[in-house]
């Protein structure tokens, strides 16, 4: 009976002086669980991330899409004007073109311009518009023929014509633009030349003007309206 007592006691001394230690290779376990629970959270926000970012940049292609398509309807009312949805350009093809070392319009040109430029004002105006439509660059082109100085300056005088022409008195049978129009030409309009960069297969498809668009990005904030222009607009040199 006393050998048994003085065994157990023995026994339970033991056990109680081994020390309680987790082992080295159940804690490199734990921590790999926890890294891969973390890892597997950061993917997953990131992942969320780029999804959403994707949606924006599809609803705003969409959208785009939607206005280029209206501009493309109108330019259709207008022979020879075609929309690259592609390169979100307004081509105005033979209907503005240019004799060569020119920048004057014809008065054929310039009425085509003033009938076609406030429909397209009138699309940036609504809602899509206004959200999307950033800026339109007037862009004239020149043939290879001369320098590179020369035909820079002869583009960018191309481009100035346009809007020559769409601030310029109207014809007689022609509906003369509202200052409200002209406020959104001199707010959306910017002027660029070309020079012979852009020169197309034959120098008379050179010698032209197109109209780019440019938008917002998905996450970029519209600008607010400017506020009235209270200058006159003046006038073009012949």
């Amino acid at each position: 009976m006393f050998g048994q007592r003085i065994h157990n006691s023995h026994r339970g001394r033991e056990e109680g002086e081994k020390p309680f230690w987790i082992s080295f290779a159940d804690l490199m376990t734990a921590l790999m669980v926890l890294f891969l629970l973390v890892m597997s959270v950061a993917l997953l926000a990131v992942t969320k991330t780029i999804t959403q970012r994707e949606k924006l940049e599809a609803a705003r292609q969409e959208e785009i899409d939607r206005l280029l398509d209206r501009i493309e309807q109108a330019a259709r009312r207008e022979q020879g004007v075609h929309v690259d949805h592609e390169r979100a350009v307004i081509d105005f093809g033979e209907r503005a073109r240019f004799d060569t070392s020119s920048f004057t319009l014809r008065p054929d040109q310039e009425r085509l311009l003033r009938s076609f430029v406030p429909e397209v004002l009138a699309i940036a105006q609504d809602k899509g518009g206004q959200r999307w439509l950033k800026r339109i660059v007037v862009e004239g082109f020149t043939d290879r023929r001369g320098s590179y100085l020369y035909n820079l300056n002869l583009s960018l005088e191309r481009s100035q014509r346009v809007l020559c022409a769409l601030m310029g008195p109207p014809a007689a049978d022609e509906r003369p633009m509202q200052r409200s129009e002209l406020e959104e030409i001199r707010r959306l309009f910017l002027v660029g030349g070309y020079s012979s960069n852009s020169a197309k297969e034959s120098l008379d498809a050179s010698r032209r003007i197109e109209l780019r668009l440019e938008f917002y990005g998905a996450e970029e904030p519209a600008k607010t309206t400017a506020s009235s222009f209270d200058g006159e607009f003046g006038a073009c040199a012949l």
